[in-house]
């Protein structure tokens, strides 16, 4: 199983909308709330160059918000990474 952590805050719907796609096709991941803490919006930013939320890695690799991991899934790239054991 793929390593999945996702960036999120408590009232954005594309965080919503991205667990969901995922919980779709069987996957699990871990959510970090960044609106609860400054220093891991920070953490964030840092990893992901980018402020917005979500932010998604798979197996470390920065995958981007929602709208970025459905293009790469209709590519064709998100199952070699879901599929990829980290």
């Amino acid at each position: 199983m793929a390593d999945i952590q996702i960036y999120t805050t408590a009232i954005c719907p594309y965080c919503l909308a991205a667990k969901q796609f995922l919980a779709s096709r069987n996957q699990t991941y871990r959510e970090v709330r960044v609106d609860l803490d400054r220093a891991v919006r920070e953490e964030m930013v840092g990893r992901a160059g980018r402020t917005s939320v979500p932010q998604i890695f798979i197996n470390g690799t920065h995958v981007g918000g929602y709208d970025d991991m459905v293009a790469l899934d209709r590519k064709g790239g998100l199952k070699p990474l879901l599929e990829a054991v980290s």
